[in-house]
């Protein structure tokens, strides 16, 4: 079965860090983009952030710029999102996705999700 499975996340302390990470059952990464969504309680799913199949082109919402990085290990067949300064607003379940362009990313394939929390 092809699915994509997040860990990673837990609770945090504002101004703590967490790294997520992204990695699929039954396929390669190799010529994918990756991409992160996140959605809060009520709240539409937001996108993060996304790598090309390169590595060499990221973006990432302005909400989060400076503080997430993705990466990408293709040796690992695993993607990543270092996420740090977290502030309470960045609770949500986070979702890693796939696709061919990071501009097709939403109507990709997406994980489950895993649990962020930023409280204390």
């Amino acid at each position: 079965q092809v699915q994509l499975v997040e860990s990673g996340g837990g609770l945090v302390q504002p101004g703590g860090s967490l790294r997520l990470s992204c990695a699929p059952s039954g396929f390669s990464l190799d010529y994918l983009a990756i991409g992160w969504f996140r959605q809060a309680p009520g709240k539409e799913p937001e996108g993060v952030s996304c790598i090309n199949t390169s590595g060499r082109s990221t973006n990432y919402a302005d909400s989060v710029k400076g503080r997430f990085t993705i990466s990408r290990d293709n040796a690992k067949n695993t993607a990543y999102l270092e996420m740090s300064s977290l502030r309470p607003e960045d609770t949500a379940t986070y979702y890693c996705a796939v696709s061919g362009s990071c501009r097709t990313i939403r109507n990709g394939s997406w994980g489950r999700g895993t649990q962020v929390t930023v409280s204390s």
